[in-house]
Order: C-alpha cells, then sequence, then structure tokens
C-alpha cells in the first residue's frame, strides 16, 4: 500500500489517457471529468429539491405510498415522470460522481497532507448517501422496496448490539404499519441533513469551492437527465406483499448493489467487506511514503519586514492557510500575514501575489513579504539574469523565456534543441508574479511565454486561474499595460502536454521575428481565450 505503486501509477496514465479524450471532445474547461465535486454538489441539489416536491405529492401511509407514487405517471406533459426520473437519475450521478471523485484523488495522490482533513471529511459522505439512497426505495412499497428493505434488515441484524431483530417488521403485512413508515420518512430526510452537513465541514478549509459546475456543463447535465426521465422512465414493480416472492426485479446496481450481494453471500461476507473498504480508506492518508520519496513540501514564509498587509495572499490562498493578524510592531499599524503550517500546501501561489516583487523596485535582493524557501523569488530573479545574459554571451540575438509548473508540461523536454530559450519550472505557475514577464523583458528577452496547467487540472486548484487573471488584467498583481502584448504568449498544458508548449513556443518565436518596434500593438490571443485552438 505504498504510495505510487505500480498500481496506482497504471491507473493514474489511464485515467489522464481517458481525460485527454473528455478535453478533446467537450475541451478542458467543461470537462465532467475535471469538475466531479461540483457535480457531485449539483446532483444533491437535484435530489434536494425534486425531494422536496414529492414529499408535497407523497402519502407517507403503507397502504397509500405506492399509490401515490404510481399516480405520478398520469401527471399531464409527463411532469410527473420528469420529476421521479430526475430525483432517481440524480441519486445515481451523484454516487457515479463521487466514485470517480474518491478514485481521481487517490489516483493523483491526495489523501494526504494538507488534503486528509479533505480526504476523511469525505469518505462518511460516501456512507450518508448509499443509506439514504437505500432507504428511499423502501418509500415506494413496491417489491424492490420490500426486497430491500428485508435484505437490509438481514444485514443489520447480523450486527451484535441490537436489542431486537429488525426483520421482525417485516414477518406480516400488519407489521408495516404507518407508524415504521414514518421511520422510514424520518431517516430518508434526516440523513440527506446529515449529509448537507457534512459537506459543508468537507470543504471548509478549500477557498472557492465549486458547488456548482461551469454553467454549459451545468446546463447539459440538466438537459441529459431530464432526456433520461423521459425517454427511460422510473416504474414502479408491483406493490409490495410480503406473502409473495418477486419473480423479477430491476435492480438499480450503482445504489442498490448491497442487497443482491447480502442475498447472494451472507450478512458476514458483506460486512467483512464494506469494513474493509472503509478502514481501507480512513488508514490511506497515514499510510508511510515510500523510502526515498520527497517528505511534505516547505511552506511559506512571511517576512514583517516587507509585508504591507495587503491581503492579497489571503485572498488567493486556495487552501485558507493564511491569515491576517496585527502586525507585530504595533507603530506600524498594519496587518500581517500568518501562515498556518499544517493547512500550507507548499504551491508558492502566495509568492505570486505578493506586490513586493514589482519592477520599479531597485534593491540589491529581491525580498518579498512572503516567500517559498525552496524556489525564493529572489534566487528566482537571478536566475533569470543568469539565463538571460548566457543567451545574449552566445549570440542569441532574441532570447526566449518559458514559465512553466511542476506539475504541468515539463517545460524543460518542451523546448530540447531550441538553443534560444530558457525554461523555468515554478512550484505552480500561480507563483509568477507578473512582474517577472516584465523583468524577462527589460533584461533583454524578446518574448515570454507561460505554461499553466489546462483549466480544472492544477494541482493547486487556483493557479492556474489566477496566473490568466493576473496576466489579463483582472487580479492583482496584474501585468502592466506598457508591456508589449505581443511579446507574451500563454498556453495551457497538462503533463504530457509538451508538445503544446512547444508549438506555443514556436508562435511565439515567428511572432517576435516579426515584430518592428513602430508597429501598433495588437492584442495577444490569450487575451481572448483560456485556451488556444487546436486544429
Amino acid at each position: 500500500m505504498h504510495d505510487h505503486t505500480g498500481l496506482r501509477q497504471r491507473g493514474l496514465s489511464g485515467w489522464c489517457a481517458i481525460e485527454r479524450l473528455f478535453d478533446a471532445a467537450f475541451g478542458s474547461g467543461l470537462n465532467p471529468l475535471r469538475h466531479l465535486g461540483a457535480i457531485g454538489f449539483l446532483a444533491f441539489w437535484l435530489l434536494a429539491a425534486s425531494g422536496v416536491v414529492l414529499y408535497a405529492l407523497f402519502d407517507t401511509s403503507a397502504s397509500g405510498a405506492w399509490h401515490s407514487i404510481d399516480a405520478l405517471r398520469e401527471a399531464p406533459l409527463g411532469l410527473g415522470r420528469l420529476l421521479r426520473g430526475v430525483h432517481r437519475y440524480s441519486a445515481d450521478l451523484m454516487v457515479l460522481a463521487m466514485g470517480l471523485h474518491v478514485l481521481r484523488e487517490w489516483l493523483h495522490g491526495h489523501e494526504r497532507g494538507f488534503r486528509r482533513f479533505s480526504w476523511l471529511t469525505g469518505v462518511p459522505l460516501v456512507v450518508f448517501a448509499f443509506v439514504a439512497a437505500i432507504v428511499g426505495f423502501w418509500l415506494n412499497w413496491d417489491e424492490l422496496g420490500q426486497f430491500s428493505a428485508i435484505a437490509s434488515a438481514e444485514l443489520v441484524d447480523a450486527l451484535p448490539f441490537l436489542p431486537t431483530p429488525m426483520a421482525r417488521n417485516f414477518i406480516g403485512s400488519a407489521a408495516v404499519s404507518d407508524r415504521l413508515f414514518s421511520l422510514f420518512v424520518f431517516v430518508h430526510i434526516g440523513v440527506p441533513l446529515l449529509l448537507l452537513f457534512g459537506l459543508w465541514f468537507h470543504i471548509q478549509r478549500i477557498t472557492r469551492a465549486a458547488v456548482f459546475p461551469p454553467r454549459p456543463l451545468l446546463l447539459g447535465t440538466l438537459g441529459t437527465l431530464a432526456l433520461l426521465a423521459l425517454a427511460v422512465p422510473v416504474v414502479s414493480h408491483a406493490p409490495a406483499a410480503l406473502a409473495r416472492v418477486p419473480a423479477e426485479l430491476r435492480i438499480d446496481w450503482l445504489l442498490l448493489f448491497v442487497n443482491p450481494l447480502t442475498a447472494a453471500t451472507s450478512p458476514a461476507v458483506v460486512w467483512t467487506l464494506l469494513t474493509l473498504v472503509l478502514l481501507t480508506l480512513f488508514v490511506l492518508p497515514f499510510v508511510p511514503a515510500r523510502a526515498g520519496r520527497a517528505g511534505r513540501a516547505q511552506v511559506a514564509v512571511v517576512d514583517p519586514g516587507n509585508c504591507s498587509g495587503c491581503q492579497r495572499c489571503f485572498a488567493d490562498c486556495p487552501y485558507a492557510a493564511i491569515t491576517m493578524v496585527p502586525h507585530p510592531n504595533q507603530r506600524v499599524g498594519r496587518l500581517l500575514a500568518s501562515v498556518d503550517a499544517d493547512l500550507c500546501a507548499g504551491c508558492g501561489i502566495c509568492a505570486g501575489a505578493c506586490p513586493s516583487s514589482t519592477p520599479f523596485r531597485h534593491t540589491v535582493d529581491l525580498i518579498t513579504g512572503i516567500d517559498m524557501p525552496q524556489l525564493p523569488v529572489g534566487a528566482l530573479r537571478a536566475r533569470l539574469r543568469l539565463a538571460l545574459d548566457a543567451q545574449r554571451a552566445a549570440g542569441i540575438a532574441q532570447p526566449l523565456v518559458v514559465f512553466g509548473c511542476d506539475h504541468g508540461a515539463a517545460c524543460t523536454s518542451a523546448i530540447e534543441g531550441a538553443r534560444d530559450a530558457s525554461a523555468f519550472s515554478l512550484l505552480c505557475a500561480g507563483q509568477l508574479p507578473p512582474s517577472f514577464v516584465e523583468y524577462a523583458l527589460r533584461d533583454g528577452a524578446a518574448g515570454v511565454l507561460v505554461a499553466p496547467c489546462r483549466d480544472g487540472g492544477c494541482e493547486f486548484r487556483l493557479g492556474a486561474l489566477w496566473t490568466v487573471e493576473r496576466l489579463q488584467g483582472r487580479r492583482e498583481p496584474h501585468l502592466r499595460a506598457r508591456v508589449p502584448a505581443e511579446r507574451v504568449e500563454l498556453v495551457h498544458a497538462d503533463r504530457g502536454d509538451e508538445t503544446l508548449v512547444g508549438a506555443a513556443l514556436a508562435r511565439l518565436r515567428t511572432r517576435v521575428g516579426t515584430l518592428v518596434a513602430t508597429e501598433p500593438e495588437a492584442p495577444p490571443a490569450w487575451a481572448v481565450a483560456r485556451e488556444p485552438v487546436h486544429g
């Protein structure tokens, strides 16, 4: 169970291959595999909204439940079928999105470190979702609900601490009373409320958490669920009859797989499997990393003498690791950034947000208000100068600079063989202060290429977004308007997208090679589109 085993690596490679297919079909910004958490939230909202309407139409008595649900078939304009279908298929979507979300996070190694809290608070949500879904089938009280209720009762009765068997409630039709049905309704409403609280808790350490997918994806999901509800309507089985064994059942395998598994094996086998799965999920964040793997990334460090208290790092941190506290020098009368080491991802996005690294500062050492010890902004500035000096010494007339991301495309590989280009890989593209584009051009670079990850592919959630908004002047600190637009190129590239970086570099090289000082400046392509169009 060591981290990054061959199984995880092969799984991640396969996942990324599927993700690229979806990128080609939908674009990375609307790829549903990059918005699984938001899709899960959307499914929950749909379940809640449709459930409220269904409850208003539902007869909560044992004798009237089936008839009230079956009567939805007769609603005009197919609204009853639409309502019931959206409710069921939203439950399927939520469970599917949750399962894929857990798988994706594990494949990317997101179960440990500063993400451990989110992982551990997310695992119980899976249990809540299945409990609410299974009890929902009981409320219809048809043959499928009867089968699920009895199989679930047998499973619960296998636990040693229950004083009375749950199965005794299903020994005859008289035992299924309105009082028992009220308990079913209470559980079906109460557990989703626990789920809602758990979801709120799950995203507490995430800033700007997405609880809705992008609008086109949201509308597409709604349309798909509606079409599915009308094309493949959810139909009740025959009314439950405890004296009769159902002959044929249409099992919803996503939601009810536990029940047929119990019937096919035994409660002891099912409890063993479920316990092993849950224990594995809870233990994964605590499994030691394999020998030789780098330890946890160093956290951001604040320099009180250079922190102006502007709160930009506080606003841009993806994991709420930064708070603003009174400055220790009370005479200064300003705030100071404070980093929670347990929450810090070591991404450097805060360093990119700090306004201290501006091109009009004339200091021997570039020291910012907040910085990363493993890659200080001042050290990056010195490396940039040395690289450009070396290019000029080698007789390169128009040197190019590429800023990439450790978790995105390998920029060094992408520019291999390009003598006129120097590559700098950052902890995250969001670590790049926009002023460094101006630094590079002022130090002799002919053009600058910035290569953040694709939409939805940023290892630290917001780094790619903040990079684009800073370069486009929509977020502080922003790239100054005086920077020649034709000399800047932006390309979104994940790991394995080195060819995209190479193609973007070729476009930049061609453009700057034809520039004339007197030409009017035209807006760059990246100011219009988040990603280049490839044909």
